[in-house]
Formats: C-alpha cells, sequence, structure tokens
C-alpha cells in the first residue's frame, strides 16, 4: 500500500507523526510531501513543496492523506482524499463521539463537556484540535467510552464521518486567508452534521441563524442551547430541562461569551443522556479557563495583567472588551488577515478604555477603523518586542486598572503563534 501524507509537519500537535505511525504498522510505503523542513522520519520518502502550491502526480498512491494546512484546491488528483480526522472517526471503537465546531470557543466547551463527563463517572478522551490526535490510542479507547473532538473548519473540510452528537458554537468570519470565502468556511464547518440521521442531535447557538445553517446540514435533531430545551441563562440562574445548575456569579470563567460555552457545554451532555446537575455544576463552577484565554496571570501594583493571546480574530478581542469590567489598557493587532474589523473599532467606542495600544501588521488599518468610529484614544506602537510592550501599556496603567493583551488579530508577523505570544507575555509580566 501506498500512503501519501500532504502538508507533513512534525509540531507538537500536528496530525501528521498519529497518521505516519497508523499507516507504518500496516506496513505502508509513505511519501511525505512537505515544506519548512520538519523532521520527517527517515523511512519516509521526502518530497519538498511550496507552501500553498499545488500538490501533483499522487495518481500512483492508494491513500492520499490531506494535512489541515493544505486546502484541497491546491490538491490535483482524481483520486478519493482523506484525513486523520476522518480515519479516526471511521475506526474509533466507540460511537460515543461528541464533536464541536464554532469560530471561537471550541478549545472552552470542548474541556468543559469532557470535564462534566468525567465528574459524572465516563472515561472520557479528549482531541482533534486540542492537545494531541487521537489516532495513536485507537487501541486504548473502550466500547463505552466518551471521546470529545474539538473539530476545526480546516480539519472538516472533507469530513465524511457519523458524530453523533455535533455541537455548532457562534460563527463569525474567519480564516478568510485560507478559505475562500465565508460560504466555503461555512461548507467545511457543516461536513460535521452532514451524515447525521435523525437518531443524532445537532446542537447549535440559538442566537446565530449562522450556526443553525450548520447544524441543519444533516438529519439529526436540532436542538438549541442558550435557550430551552437546552441550557440558558434566566436572569442570573443557568438551567436545564426546568433544573438549576448555578448562579453565573459561582462561574470562575469570565464574560458572558463563557455562559454561552458553558450552555453548549452542558446541552451537549444532557443530550448524551448525562443528567447528573451535581457533576455539571461542580465543573461550571470550578473551571477557570485554558491557557491563553482571558487567562489571568498576575496583580503588580493593584494592575491586573491578563493574557488573552488565543484571541486571534476580533471578536474574540470584543469579548474580551465586555468581560473585564474595569477600566482597560488593551495590546490589539497583529498580522492582519483583512477580516471586518469596523465592528472592533466600534466595539471601543463608549468601553471602559484607559488606552488602546495598537501592534503589528494591522495596526494602521485598525487606526483608520477606528478614525472612521469616532474613536481616538489610541497609539499606535512603535515598539515591537514583548518587554517593551508590556513597559508601555503598564506606563498607561493606574491602580485598579487591568491590562489585556487580547490581540484580536493571528500572530505571524512578530511571533510563531498565539501560544508564544501569550508565552512570551506572560513570562515578561511575571518577570516585572
Amino acid at each position: 500500500m501506498k500512503v501519501a501524507i500532504l502538508g507533513f509537519s512534525d509540531i507538537a500537535q500536528s496530525e501528521s507523526l498519529p497518521t505516519y505511525r497508523y499507516f507504518k504498522k500496516q506496513g505502508a510505503d509513505i511519501t511525505a510531501y512537505y515544506w519548512n523542513n520538519p523532521a520527517v522520519p527517515d523511512d519516509i520518502e521526502k518530497i519538498q513543496i511550496d507552501e500553498g502550491a499545488d500538490i501533483e502526480g499522487l495518481d500512483e498512491f492508494d491513500v492520499i492523506v490531506r494535512g489541515p494546512a493544505v486546502h484541497p484546491r491546491q490538491i490535483k488528483t482524481d483520486k478519493p482524499v482523506t484525513s486523520l480526522t476522518n480515519i479516526f472517526v471511521d475506526n474509533c471503537p466507540t460511537k460515543n463521539l461528541i464533536g464541536v465546531t464554532g469560530t471561537k470557543g471550541k478549545g472552552t466547551t470542548s474541556t468543559l463537556i469532557t470535564k462534566m463527563l468525567e465528574a459524572a463517572g465516563k472515561k472520557v478522551w479528549l482531541g482533534g484540535n486540542i492537545g494531541k490526535p487521537l489516532l495513536d490510542n485507537l487501541d486504548n479507547i473502550g466500547s463505552d467510552d466518551w471521546v470529545v473532538l474539538e473539530m476545526s473548519s480546516q480539519q472538516l473540510i472533507g469530513f465524511r464521518g457519523h458524530v453523533p452528537i455535533g455541537v455548532c458554537l457562534t460563527i463569525v468570519p474567519e480564516h478568510l486567508n485560507f478559505f475562500t470565502d465565508m460560504a466555503e468556511y461555512i461548507a467545511a464547518k457543516s461536513c460535521l452534521f452532514a451524515a447525521q440521521t435523525s437518531d443524532d442531535i445537532a446542537i447549535y447557538y440559538s442566537d446565530s441563524e449562522l450556526s443553525y445553517r450548520i447544524a441543519d446540514a444533516g438529519a439529526g435533531t436540532k436542538t438549541p442551547y442558550y435557550t430551552s430545551p437546552g441550557a440558558w441563562v434566566n436572569g442570573n440562574l443557568i438551567t436545564i430541562d426546568g433544573q438549576e445548575i448555578c448562579t453565573t456569579d459561582e462561574l470562575k470563567l469570565l464574560g458572558k461569551h463563557n455562559w454561552q460555552n458553558i450552555c453548549a457545554a452542558a446541552t451537549a451532555v444532557w443530550q448524551a443522556g448525562v443528567h447528573d446537575t451535581a457533576a455539571i455544576r461542580a465543573v461550571a463552577t470550578s473551571f477557570a479557563g485554558l491557557p491563553h484565554r482571558l487567562e489571568k496571570v498576575r496583580v503588580l501594583d493593584d494592575v491586573t495583567y491578563y493574557n488573552d493571546s488565543f484571541a486571534s480574530a476580533p471578536d474574540a478581542a470584543i469579548a474580551a472588551l465586555q468581560a473585564i469590567e474595569a477600566p482597560k489598557v488593551m495590546i490589539v493587532g497583529g498580522f492582519d488577515r483583512m477580516l471586518p474589523i469596523d465592528h472592533l473599532a466600534k466595539a471601543f467606542v463608549g468601553a471602559n478604555l484607559r488606552k488602546v495600544l495598537l501592534i503589528g501588521a494591522s495596526a494602521q488599518r485598525l487606526a483608520e477603523a477606528c478614525k472612521r468610529a469616532g474613536f481616538d484614544n489610541f497609539i499606535i506602537l512603535s515598539e515591537k518586542t514583548m518587554p517593551e510592550i508590556v513597559a508601555r501599556a503598564r506606563a498607561e496603567a493606574q491602580t485598579d486598572d487591568a491590562i489585556v493583551l487580547s490581540p484580536g488579530f493571528a500572530s505571524f508577523d512578530m511571533f510563531k503563534n498565539f501560544e508564544d505570544r501569550g508565552d512570551q507575555f506572560r513570562e515578561v509580566v511575571l518577570g516585572l
């Protein structure tokens, strides 16, 4: 059997090495198509390609596996193309699968679902776009176990698998540097639900028409969250099916966007048949969030520092703006994927802001959007390093303020990735 792995990478969360190990066990002859010189195993044939370039000469292969960084339009063959996500779901020993997609909140919601199921006594595997791919664990997953998959749009392109419980969170423009347009982005997300039958569950965010449209791609029973019969917020009380879970005041997670994530997770667990309000409550009131998601780093000189480096799109920065009530020095900007930004500039108007510090390649375009919105309380920083940026933010802050790194843009112009950006911020702040 001849196998091609397209977009081979050896970074920690890459799908390439698990795919290689899966087919190597079957004695396959494997070829890696790669860029950026990853550490490719010695027993693989190596073919270097330019990132984003067409990939040809694939007709000789029995199996072609697309990595999530490769767009299908680059793949020049009439042969079927699969992915690690397809392979895993098709071969997973348990049918207790929950898939979570959406623009933002996937990692938090997937983690909440996992912890809620574990609190109810279930054995749960969390993977997909969070942590390490689960293909290496096929032999260890039991038939009664649960699997929770965070599923990105790039993983879902061409996905054909059957996931009995799907969750679609809020949808806004994102990854438009990768997708041809918003329609293609939505079509990719819809693949999670396309194979569902009437026995399955399609959970969607009740306030998002796009979320409903994506969930409606298959025959799964549509179940909203943030309204009944899903979990919803009644005043300050989170309830489901007439049962109280907790109040919003008891949550450790900041922001109303996290109320949505908790309601989405509780709805998924409930639809999975786990009606354990004590377990759901225990997680909802104790989980403080994932790294780089409104992560409270420290309080120093009566100023609180938050690392929200994961906020790589304007709507995520708006969520941070709304979540933190204190006067804020916001650090915003980065690599510009040319997403719509006027709504971010308008969100600054009337917000409790001490100052907005604009960084990165997007700074000038965002400054122009701010001027159009009538907001002028910003500075375009000449500072380029994280120590310099933090020092400038610290100089602008006053007692009881918050300094918030919530860029609203990708990191690639100044940092390796959002983790590198957030790690640098955390390291500098802890060293003050």
